[in-house]
């Protein structure tokens, strides 16, 4: 396990802004896992544990320890006629796994293309783009505690997955971490291009999906999401920021009915449940936020804002 002191934060988050940790942990063994127990169990600090950093904000100098999981692997463990499930460690990073399946022709995130982080991180916020949730894809997800170093396995009916939410985000998953992911993707992929800006990436390109084997139907999609996250958001490499990282207000039939009415424009997507979730791209565009600057922080294009939005936007009254 790597220990450092007193270590710049600044390639350890996505904003890149200057900060120090009193201490830095990196995962990358399995024998790691009951070795940062044991420094945790002789030098208690305060913890955060990071993937890539895309979620995270450093402001300040931290006085605590900085845990990097950086276990990195995958595999197939199962197989059907149907289906193949894959495991990967958590630290694998997200948007090179999803590339590497869909190079060999296999399906089933590849909307989920050249998002920021790590395949352990992705479970937490159910990332979610382009129509597709990853909890949709998500079998089981094994965890470790890291005050009783057990190891669990946990089904994803159990996991409580919803719109950027899992139990991840509760508090009674504070002290488990997870240590690698499965997934089962579909042999025969149920394609997902029906997001206008694909539509239109596709038929700029001259690419009719039907007219295409399966696996470079895949691969298309993919490289649909890819040139399409690459015109809207910058490359945290170049200017640090955090994606897209707010939620989409999701409303009633009766708000969304209300919203309609003073903003006929305002475009939507209908949910299986008779909600509608409502873009919050376009309503920060609407409020006169876009390109709206605080200090050094600033939004762009109206597409994204370079900080969080936590929670969903009220409904506009007119």
């Amino acid at each position: 396990m790597r220990i450092e002191h007193d270590v710049d934060l600044r390639d350890w988050h996505t904003f890149r802004l200057p900060a120090r940790a009193a201490e830095l942990v990196v995962i990358e063994r399995d024998a790691d896992w009951a070795a940062w127990r044991a420094r945790w169990q002789a030098v208690p600090l305060p913890e955060v544990i990071v993937g890539e950093g895309s979620n995270v904000l450093f402001v300040a100098d931290f006085p605590g320890r900085v845990v990097r999981i950086a276990t990195r692997g995958w595999q197939v463990v199962a197989e059907t006629a149907t289906e193949r499930v894959i495991e990967a460690a958590a630290g694998e990073a997200w948007a090179p796994f999803v590339a590497a399946l869909v190079a060999r022709g296999w399906g089933g995130l590849e909307n989920l293309a050249a998002i920021p982080g790590t395949v352990g991180a992705a479970p937490v916020q159910n990332i979610g783009a382009y129509g597709l949730e990853v909890g949709e894809r998500i079998t089981a997800v094994t965890i470790w505690h890291r005050t009783s170093g057990e190891t669990r396995t946990v089904a994803a009916s159990e996991l409580a997955f919803g719109y950027r939410t899992s139990w991840f985000k509760t508090g009674a998953a504070r002290d488990w971490v997870i240590r690698s992911v499965r997934f089962a993707l579909p042999k025969r992929a149920a394609l997902r291009p029906h997001y206008p800006d694909l539509q239109r990436w596709l038929t700029a390109q001259g690419i009719e999906l039907a007219d295409l084997p399966p696996d470079a139907a895949v691969r298309a999609v993919h490289d649909a999401v890819v040139a399409v996250r690459a015109a809207k958001l910058p490359d945290p490499k170049v200017s640090g920021n955090a994606g897209s990282f707010f939620l989409n207000p999701i409303l009633t039939a009766d708000e969304w009915q209300r919203l309609r009415e003073c903003a006929p424009e305002v475009p939507g997507f209908p949910l299986a449940d008779g909600r509608w979730k409502a873009p919050a791209a376009w309503l920060i565009e609407q409020a006169g936020l876009k390109g709206a600057q605080m200090g050094a922080l600033r939004s762009i294009r109206g597409t994204r804002l370079s900080w969080s939005i936590w929670g969903t936007a009220p409904v506009p009254t007119c």
